[in-house]
């Protein structure tokens, strides 16, 4: 074997530009492949943890059904055994209460439909950030007081002012029908123009007085260390509470369009990554191929004097996977590189690119990432796309005759 190895590593060399060359391809081919993905991973990572700490939570604690079919009938008490659960449950960091229901907003001649929204603002902040995006005046510190939060849209379509003072209906738990006035202390952006047109934000305690919730609460969002290990969270979490009217649903199942949104545009990374790997393979073969037919009549005068053609076989692939190996070694350290200071250095757009990032509710800004996957599965790509592409010279080797090699010119 280790005659193998030296013939193999002396035969690399033995036309040297053309091995450079595909050295240089595939070397390219992992520097791109690891960059590109390393960007995309990076990039979903950072537009899910803005997206589940803007507003979802990295999880939530519903009843069940409550995700499909939202409504007040669906809620549950937070208990004694519920608070020690979402307490005691290794990974999470903070957690608050919500009420969920929609109504009718009303300033003057104008009325909007609204989805309300009732939480508690000392809690709430330590769980998400749309406490902290407030465009104008200010948030509400009590989750009893008549004050109120609308987004920046609603309140530029009921012509209102902070300040001023609005009705809101709503249809209660026990049926009856709420009223009662607020005022407008403040307004949230929060990106999403459907959202900042039709929410408001009051104080826990003051929606269940509207809404006749009797303490009860719809939805209580989680805030978790990381998005890495939230299956794991999410089960124990689940297991604590013990509870079957229960259920912890992690972000993707709370909002999947943004799931979806990151799953259509990965599949246009994977197919480019595709193409690479393919033009890769045919300069692998190209050069593998080159190399053993102009060597056809030294393997003939080998295989006469007695070696057998099974080892001539490994010769090939051995070759092919020095030049794999170099290649993806150095490509992987120019990977790292190049990932390791987008990290440091995210690009930020602005302008028009800023806007369409937007519009599709992603941050103009790419980040990169060092998962250990992200450098497996292309190596692991490129090794079995090389040792696919030698397959035919190796058979060719494999079926040569002595006589016939030796005539070969």
């Amino acid at each position: 074997m280790k005659l193998l190895v030296k013939l193999a590593w002396r035969n690399i060399w033995r036309n040297k530009r053309r091995s450079i060359l595909t050295l240089g391809a595939v070397i390219f081919a992992v520097f791109m492949a690891i960059g590109m993905r390393g960007i995309q991973l990076g990039t979903y990572a950072l537009n899910i943890r803005s997206a589940v700490e803007l507003f979802s939570g990295y999880l939530q604690v519903q009843a069940k059904g409550y995700n499909d079919t939202p409504k007040l009938s669906l809620c549950f008490s937070q208990n004694e055994n519920l608070s020690s659960a979402l307490k005691n449950t290794k990974g999470i960091r903070a957690y608050s209460s919500r009420v969920y229901a929609d109504g009718l907003i009303s300033f003057k001649e104008n009325s909007r439909g609204v989805a309300i929204f009732g939480i508690e603002p000392g809690k709430e902040k330590d769980v998400t950030t749309f406490v902290e995006n407030t465009a104008q005046g200010r948030f509400f510190n009590s989750d009893s007081s008549n004050e109120i939060v609308v987004g920046t849209q609603l309140l530029e379509n009921l012509n209102a002012e902070i300040g001023d003072e609005v009705v809101l209906l709503a249809q209660g738990y026990d049926g009856s029908l709420g009223n009662q006035k607020y005022k407008i202390v403040g307004t949230v952006r929060l990106g999403v123009q459907e959202l900042e047109s039709t929410v408001v934000f009051m104080g826990l305690k003051t929606a269940q007085s509207l809404l006749a919730m009797r303490g009860k609460i719809n939805v209580i969002a989680i805030k978790a260390d990381n998005l890495d290990n939230l299956g794991e969270i999410r089960n124990n979490l689940a297991a604590a509470i013990a509870n079957k009217d229960l259920t912890v649903l992690p972000w993707n199942k709370v909002s999947p369009e943004l799931q979806q949104a990151i799953q259509l545009d990965n599949v246009s990374g994977i197919l480019f990554l595709g193409i690479l790997i393919v033009i890769v393979a045919f300069g692998i073969l190209n050069t593998v191929l080159m190399s053993v037919t102009e060597r056809f009549r030294e393997f003939g005068v080998i295989l006469s004097i007695g070696m057998p053609q099974k080892k001539l076989t490994y010769l090939v692939y051995i070759e092919t996977m020095f030049i794999a190996i170099i290649g993806i070694a150095l490509g992987n350290i120019l990977g790292y590189g190049i990932n390791y200071y987008l990290i440091l250095h995210p690009i930020v757009f602005g302008g028009e690119i800023k806007r369409l990032y937007e519009l599709y509710h992603f941050l103009p800004e790419l980040r990169s990432s060092l998962q250990v996957s992200i450098f497996a599965n292309v190596s692991l790509s490129i090794i079995g796309i090389s040792i696919l592409s030698c397959l035919y010279p190796a058979y060719k080797v494999y079926k040569l005759e002595p006589l016939k090699g030796i005539r070969q010119t």
